[in-house]
């Protein structure tokens, strides 16, 4: 491959902030998507499907080579998500099944759920390094490279109408989408610079405190997160996610605060079976290994199930929380058994094609 620029470049980055901008000439807003994000370089017929982190992704998503060789230019590099979209949303567990070391369950998956990609930006043209240029400028030669774009590669929208962003944040997150994104008009591209804002979505709720782990540096002497849980409707626990992010004076605080509750706390507690080595096979158990923890030790301590902590959190992904949740105070006020799904706000889908122009 022989292009002016060469991979791995890292993507350009975005700080959160908790609203849309209201100066809209200096910004252009586009949904933000859910999916794996990925710098593409094409250079004849061959290609590259590059990570954020700079690694390559084309092993995991075969089935996208043909429509990128046919659909793009002879010569760029470009910037988008990949995504899996079904039933009018994204899919973003059908996503992280997709990175398996084996090619014969890829392809299988491929099949089943294909992916496609969603394109927000173009660094290169031909030989045209485009880095520099305003955002603008770079957002019109990509609506004119991707002029004939159709499925399974899409354009994201685009506008400078603040409503328009509005109405995106609040409308499509039940299909799955993360918030909106605001990009300087008369911004370059910054590569692992955080130049864009993010503005994702964040609601409250309180979680059943049912075990903990230990920070990677300080096992019995500082807490790294809380694994969390929520009632079903038939009254089991079900594990929805951690909550993390804490201070190191906090992580001392906690061990403290935590002591009492570990005596005798595996004694009938709901998640007794996943200290066992069978459960750990399953991948999903809070002391389980899986695909993403890289040989992390994700061993787990039960606690009594007593507490009870109110957590911020930014969407569901089926029945667990979709990133980190954030401590926001203890409730002393609440009974575990009232931690129930029931409390979450449920978003209606949206069809997630409608978000797109009509001509893809």
């Amino acid at each position: 491959m022989h292009l002016p620029l060469s991979p791995p470049i890292l993507p350009m980055l975005a700080k959160r902030v908790d609203t849309i901008p209201s100066d809209a000439d200096v910004w252009i807003f586009e949904p933000k998507w859910d999916g794996f994000r990925a710098i593409i370089f094409r250079d004849g017929e061959d290609m590259l499907l590059q990570s954020r982190d700079g690694k390559p992704l084309d092993r995991y998503f075969p089935e996208l080579r043909d429509p990128l060789l046919k659909l793009l230019p002879q010569r760029c590099v470009l910037d988008g998500e990949i995504v899996i979209a079904r039933d009018g949303g994204l899919d973003f567990d059908a996503l992280t099944l997709r990175i398996h070391p084996a090619a014969s369950r890829v392809k299988t998956l491929a099949a089943q759920s294909p992916a496609s990609i969603v394109f927000f930006d173009l660094l290169q043209l031909d030989d045209r390094d485009l880095r520099d240029e305003p955002f603008s400028v770079r957002r019109d030669e990509l609506e004119r490279a991707l002029v004939n774009l159709h499925a399974p590669l899409h354009l994201t929208p685009a506008t400078q109408n603040r409503a328009i962003a509005q109405d995106w944040f609040t409308r499509f997150e039940g299909a799955g989408l993360d918030g909106v994104i605001a990009k300087p008009v008369a911004g370059p591209y910054t590569p692992d610079k955080r130049t864009m804002l993010k503005i994702k979505h964040e609601r409250d709720c309180d979680c059943v405190v049912a075990g903990l782990r230990w920070h990677k540096d300080g096992e019995g002497t500082a807490v790294g997160s809380l694994l969390l849980g929520l009632h079903d409707a038939s009254g089991r626990l079900q594990h929805v996610g951690v909550c993390a992010s804490f201070t190191a004076a906090k992580r001392r605080e906690l061990v403290e605060f935590l002591a009492p509750y570990r005596e005798a706390a595996l004694r009938n507690h709901p998640w007794e079976d996943w200290k066992s080595e069978d459960a750990h096979a399953g991948g999903r158990m809070p002391g389980g290994q899986s695909r993403w923890s890289g040989g992390k030790d994700l061993s787990w301590v039960p606690l009594r199930v007593e507490l009870v902590v109110e957590v911020a959190y930014e969407h569901m992904q089926g029945t667990r929380f979709r990133h980190l949740a954030h401590f926001r105070r203890w409730r002393p006020d609440k009974v575990p058994m009232d931690c129930t799904y029931e409390q979450l706000e449920v978003i209606p889908p949206e069809e997630l094609m409608s978000i797109f122009p009509e001509r893809t």
